[in-house]
């Protein structure tokens, strides 16, 4: 049975299971400093550091912002040994059951065929893909904007909720001055 569990910098096997997962599924453009991340995880009051677990076995993990009207996700992987065996969707599934508001992630452009089957994946489990133009801040000095979408779970309209959403996600997340959005 799926479950999430937090976790802290003090649970250190289970941290280390979650940095190791994320430097391999994610290029390191995508992700912060992890010096940083594991300021986020134990001093941030609305992030959320989770492990994925199947019964007691780790399976992945995610993390989210809790923005009040909507959840930010802001990496969710599958470790690959357990990919292709439903766990993604069942996190997925628990994730859109445990929060009841509308949840909202990033997506790479759809560009190459793994990006395509990741936007498939999301829209077969409800997420409706906004199209507007979006770029990722960059997480570290002297990086580039990424294109990106945005991919929108729940009650949240791209004309009515784009510009709300992406001027939060680029404050809180990215640190991304007003003058600047």
């Amino acid at each position: 049975m799926i479950r999430f569990q937090p976790i802290s910098t003090s649970d250190v096997q289970h941290y280390q299971f979650m940095e190791d997962l994320l430097t391999t599924a994610f290029p390191p453009e995508e992700y912060r400093e992890l010096k940083e991340l594991r300021k986020y995880t134990d001093y941030t009051d609305n992030f959320y550091n989770h492990i994925i677990f199947d019964d007691d076995t780790p399976v992945g993990f995610i993390t989210y912002w809790d923005f009040d009207s909507f959840y930010y996700v802001e990496h969710f992987a599958i470790a690959p040994s357990h990919r292709n065996g439903g766990y993604g969707k069942k996190a997925l599934d628990y994730l859109c059951e445990k929060l009841k508001r509308p949840i909202v992630l990033e997506v790479e452009m759809p560009l190459y065929d793994m990006a395509k089957r990741r936007i498939n994946f999301y829209q077969r489990q409800g997420f409706i893909l906004w199209e507007e133009a979006y770029k990722q801040p960059p997480y570290k000095a002297g990086d580039d904007f990424l294109p990106m979408h945005l991919m929108v779970h729940g009650d949240l309209e791209n004309e009515r909720d784009f510009e709300m959403v992406k001027n939060r996600i680029y404050k809180e997340v990215y640190n991304v001055k007003e003058s600047s959005l």
